[in-house]
């Protein structure tokens, strides 16, 4: 059984990674800003008991030691897997809001541990778009018809452009919170290795007990709207054509820091394209009951649409109506580390949408 810290840990992919470990034996220690959220937990997890599942509370990432006594345990850490940081655009000051809890509480975690817990090996610190594909898109080229995203690309945003409005903010954020990981990795050469997971827009089932339809991750308020009737007119636009399963996510973070060759490295993590009107075509198909409330026209893919695969290493799964297929005029993906050093075999939009649907319905949906 491996000690495990967990920072975030109510989060809407933070949730699932508690549920990941512990259906593997290993006991977790999750961060939360308050004893509500911590019974929370406990009351979505009531099987396991404060051996395997406890927490600790951190009330602000973004002071300076916030983590000096989560990271130390009676029973010490081996991994900590870090997924604390604001993924919101209601803010008033992009860097007391955004910014400052996504640096400061990174770099906040990696000096506690090095401070206060000598026995962590690995630290996997995601920045999610939940991001993380924020912090490798270059938004001013899109859609970079042709050129080929991975692990390689840095996304470009610059400090002055990331004050200028919220949705900047955010990427910078992320941006900056996963360099700054990197160069403390560089400058300070700590006892534990650092694996960060980047995926794009992450969607699938919810933790009732945890979200309301108010407090929905971004992603999935979508299909919620679809689900309500809020796209009876038109479908609404995708926005980044690139997707993964929040259950994919999770089982990433905890591959990385399993395995030894994930040392070190960023892992891209995405299923593949997808567009709004093929969730919109899933959630009619489940149900039919509300199948005249949503539109037919909206959410396509951009103009040239989708072309068959030239490069396998590519593949994605986009629906059960397409073979292996590409998008023309648009930028391509390599999620091949991925798959090759994690293991992971992405879930398709279908089953996504499937397993998503009830959960929705749980909270009101």
């Amino acid at each position: 059984m491996t000690r495990v810290l967990l920072t975030g840990g109510s989060g809407f992919i933070a949730v699932h990674v508690p549920e990941a470990l512990l259906t593997q034996g290993h006991s977790v220690v999750t961060t939360v800003r308050s004893e509500t959220k911590a019974q929370m937990i406990r009351d979505t997890f009531p099987a396991y008991g404060k051996d395997q599942l406890d927490f600790a509370i951190v009330t602000d990432i973004a002071q300076e030691g916030a983590f000096d006594e989560a990271v130390q345990s009676d029973l010490p850490f081996e991994w900590v897997i870090h997924t604390a940081s604001p993924y919101h655009f209601n803010i008033t000051d992009t860097q007391k809001d955004l910014l400052d809890p996504a640096i400061i509480g990174t770099t906040g975690i990696l000096k506690a541990i090095q401070k206060n817990a000598p026995t962590v090996k690995r630290v996997v610190s995601p920045i999610i778009l939940s991001s993380s594909f924020a912090a490798i898109v270059s938004p001013k080229l899109a859609p970079r018809a042709g050129y080929t995203y991975s692990e390689k690309d840095w996304n470009p945003v610059t400090t002055e452009e990331a004050i200028q409005d919220p949705p900047s903010g955010y990427r910078a954020s992320k941006t900056f919170a996963e360099k700054a990981a990197w160069e403390f990795a560089e400058k300070e050469k700590p006892n534990f290795t650092i694996s960060t997971i980047n995926p794009p827009l992450v969607f699938g089932p919810i933790h009732p007990k945890l979200q309301t339809l108010d407090t929905l991750n971004t992603s999935n308020q979508r299909m919620r709207d679809m689900m309500q009737g809020k796209a009876e007119t038109e479908i609404p636009p995708s926005g980044v054509f690139i997707w993964v399963d929040v259950r994919d996510v999770a089982i990433a973070h905890v591959r990385a820091a399993e395995r030894a060759e994930a040392a070190g490295k960023r892992f891209f993590v995405t299923a593949g394209y997808y567009s709004n009107r093929e969730i919109a075509d899933e959630v009619r198909e489940q149900l039919p009951e509300v199948a005249a409330k949503i539109a037919t026209t909206g959410g396509e893919f951009p103009d040239g649409g989708m072309l068959p695969l030239q490069r396998p290493s590519l593949a994605c799964c986009v629906s059960r109506k397409r073979t292996l297929t590409y998008m023309s005029g648009y930028f391509k993906y390599d999620n091949s580390r991925t798959k090759e050093v994690l293991g992971i075999e992405f879930r398709s939009l279908k089953d996504m949408v499937k397993d998503t649907i009830p959960t929705l319905q749980a909270i009101g949906a």
